[in-house]
């Protein structure tokens, strides 16, 4: 498939750029004015207009544990203190200026991780050679076939936008749509204008102490776990996004707003909701949830213990990896740590 591996070869940078669920990363150095996206909080707009909806996913948030804080003090006698950091993929300056507490960590840490350390073109262009029968379609199915006349025209119009052919649509498997969805035009292009995310600030501050920068996992990795999603959920979830397509803006100042309120627990119960207004079932994102969360927190905290056993690491991850009883501040205590909210 000659013209397809350029294809891919060609896209590389948007479609690793968008890895991580909530948005990507770009090198360079952040701007200096403080603009960011602008859209509306779709929870306070469910409060208003949809208050027993709004309750119902409130009640559901303060079910999920540790959902308080995003920087803990993870502590063990006789090794010394270490950090875990939830972060948000953005560059929105409300949510990417690292706080203080978390600037002293850094600065006494001897190890900091991320979730990935290494998305260098070499990587990406190593990791897209071995992973192209995860990312498109090869067996002669189409995503074009699988939707709507209405559905895929919107699907075409995301691809151009994000930098490659229209007709590759037909070809991506529907997890990448979904990242290329998760991430709205303006965020894409304060990204790419150099505007940091949150992730690549922790790396600029243990850069700043000569402290090496590690990943819990790999590019190779990430890809499995989206690609692992039952078919059947990968597109249910990817109809779903599609009925929210003009509103990208407004679900990533949800996401942004529920990070600096720490309501970070709403997350999956309002996603759920919107699921429902949808017509889909809750269990469209068991896949999900499994491959995403729980399999992956489980990896991630096996791949920090090592970190931690030598003490004062500083451990820095997306936020909806921490909550709940298989989140990673959970998995801790349970692998014998102490784990405490300090903001």
């Amino acid at each position: 498939m000659p013209a397809l591996s350029r294809t891919l070869q060609r896209s590389r940078r948007t479609i690793f750029a968008l890895i991580f669920i909530a948005g990507g990363f770009a090198s360079g150095p952040a701007l200096a004015d403080d603009t960011h996206c602008q859209g509306t909080d779709m929870l306070a707009e469910m409060q208003a207009k949809k208050p027993d909806l709004y309750a119902k996913v409130m009640a559901e948030s303060k079910t999920l544990s540790n959902t308080e804080a995003m920087l803990w003090k993870v502590e063990k006698p006789g090794v010394g203190t270490s950090y875990l950091f939830g972060t948000m993929h953005l560059s929105d300056p409300r949510i990417a200026e690292l706080p203080p507490a978390a600037i002293d960590a850094i600065a006494h840490s001897k190890s900091v991780a991320l979730e990935i350390a290494d998305l260098s073109p070499q990587a990406m262009a190593a990791a897209m050679g071995n992973a192209a029968k995860l990312i498109v379609y090869s067996d002669g199915q189409s995503l074009k076939s699988m939707l709507s006349d209405g559905d895929y025209k919107k699907v075409e119009k995301i691809v151009v936008k994000s930098g490659m052919p229209g007709e590759f649509a037909a070809l991506m498997k529907p997890w990448l749509v979904s990242l290329l969805l998760a991430t709205s035009d303006c965020e894409r292009k304060q990204v790419a204008s150099g505007k940091a995310v949150l992730d690549l600030r922790v790396a600029a501050e243990a850069q700043k102490h000569g402290i090496t920068v590690t990943g819990l996992e790999t590019i190779e990795s990430q890809l499995g776990a989206l690609a692992s999603i039952p078919d059947d959920q990968q597109l249910a979830i990817l109809k779903v996004e599609l009925d929210y397509i003009d509103r990208a803006d407004d679900m990533m100042e949800t996401m942004v707003q529920m990070y600096a309120k720490r309501q970070i627990g709403a997350a999956m119960p309002f996603q759920l909701v919107l699921a429902a207004e949808s017509g889909a079932p809750a269990s469209t994102f068991d896949g999900f949830k499994k491959a995403l969360l729980v399999d992956r927190n489980g990896k991630m905290r096996d791949a920090a213990l090592p970190l931690l056993e030598k003490g004062n690491a500083f451990i820095a991850i997306g936020a909806l990896h921490l909550p709940g009883p298989g989140g990673l501040v959970a998995l801790l205590r349970e692998s014998g740590y102490t784990v405490t909210p300090v903001e």
